[in-house]
């Protein structure tokens, strides 16, 4: 690590970026960021070329964030023991900090890039995010992955609801947002579960918020409650890689290992006549990762039927190539594999239910 300050070029900062050498700050706050921005703008020069071979692309892909990502994290600035930065013209982030690290009772260092994901997070939890389907907004917490897709909510929120749902279980619930959308449907309880407790603390500020406490009740546990329900909902990570940081918990499940631990268990904990609800992305398979049949043949494996399929192409701007979005990166070299990407709802039952 060396000092850096504004007189720092960027050419420079990259060359001591890519020797893994790290700049502890010491300039004006707006100068690490137009540092960290001049940065941005020289690593979005390496793009990947999308090839023949797609699930090569993906991972060639996948590497070159992991790159951007050590880079962009080389700028450190120093904390005060209550979050507090001592450089000029610097921001007030120490409620932001509060929230995603918890108190501090001692200095510390942080890259820019994450703190600036930091601040990112308050505003979101801050603002919320407007759920259609709920008339409501949710308010994500640092480190969980934030229901800015609402495709899969929708899918949820229109399929033909059960006559009567006494119980239902949300596995894996995130920010709890189809928890509540299933007890504004109407169930009469709702049990929620994530193994993450950030999730479990943002799920249970979700609900408060909503008014729906009395209903819906967060368990901190791997996979599913005891018990037994109506209605078993699950949106696991969509792609069977493994993730790299916390966030990305939400999108790649390593292996697919929640995909087939959810399914394996849902005949056990299904009541006579209840049905499973999977939402998924075709995305895996679109790049090669895994196959409809080995999806179906896990159904079949473990005593599951397909009850009907709901299907949504996702409305978001990377399916749409971006077009009318200020540019964010390098070109997406799986933008065509975006666009044609489907959202199913899988309506499973046990076979001898």
């Amino acid at each position: 690590m060396v000092i850096a300050g504004d007189e720092l070029r960027a050419d420079d900062a990259m060359r001591l970026a890519s020797e893994g050498t790290a700049m502890l700050w010491r300039g004006d706050f707006p100068g690490a960021r137009q540092l960290l921005d001049a940065l941005k703008r020289r690593l979005d020069r390496l793009r990947v070329q999308a090839g023949p071979d797609l699930t090569l692309t993906f991972h060639r892909h996948r590497q070159a964030r992991a790159h951007r990502t050590r880079i962009l994290s080389m700028i450190v600035i120093e904390l005060g023991p209550d979050y507090a930065i001592d450089l000029r013209r610097a921001p007030d982030i120490r409620l932001a900090c509060r929230e995603a690290y918890g108190d501090a009772s001692e200095a510390s260092l942080v890259s820019l890039q994450e703190l600036l994901g930091v601040v990112g997070a308050h505003e979101w939890r801050r603002r919320g995010v407007q759920i259609p389907a709920l008339d409501a907004r949710i308010h994500p917490h640092y480190g969980v992955f934030a229901p800015t897709r609402n495709e899969y909510v929708d899918l949820v929120a229109e399929a033909e609801f059960p006559a009567r749902v006494g119980t239902a279980f949300d596995i894996g619930t995130g920010t709890g947002v189809l928890a509540a959308l299933l007890a504004r449907r109407g169930a009469e309880r709702v049990i929620a579960t994530d193994i993450a407790p950030r999730a479990v603390a943002c799920a249970t500020d979700n609900i408060d918020r909503l008014g729906l406490a009395d209903r819906v009740q967060i368990v901190h546990t791997d996979g599913y409650p005891d018990g037994r329900a109506d209605l078993v909902v699950c949106n696991p990570p969509w792609v069977p890689a493994a993730p790299t940081s916390s966030i990305e918990l939400g999108v790649f499940d390593r292996k697919g290992q929640m995909l087939a631990e959810f399914v394996r268990g849902l005949p056990g904990h299904l009541t006579a006549g209840g049905q499973g609800w999977l939402v998924l992305s075709d995305l895996a398979e679109r790049l090669g990762l895994r196959t409809r049949t080995q999806l179906t043949d896990l159904f079949d494996r473990s005593g599951l039927i397909v009850l009907g399929r709901s299907d949504v192409h996702p409305r978001h701007p990377r399916a749409s190539g971006g077009r009318g979005q200020r540019s964010r990166g390098p070109e997406d070299p799986l933008a065509a594999v975006r666009a044609a990407e489907v959202v199913s709802l899988w309506r499973l039952a046990a076979r001898d239910g």
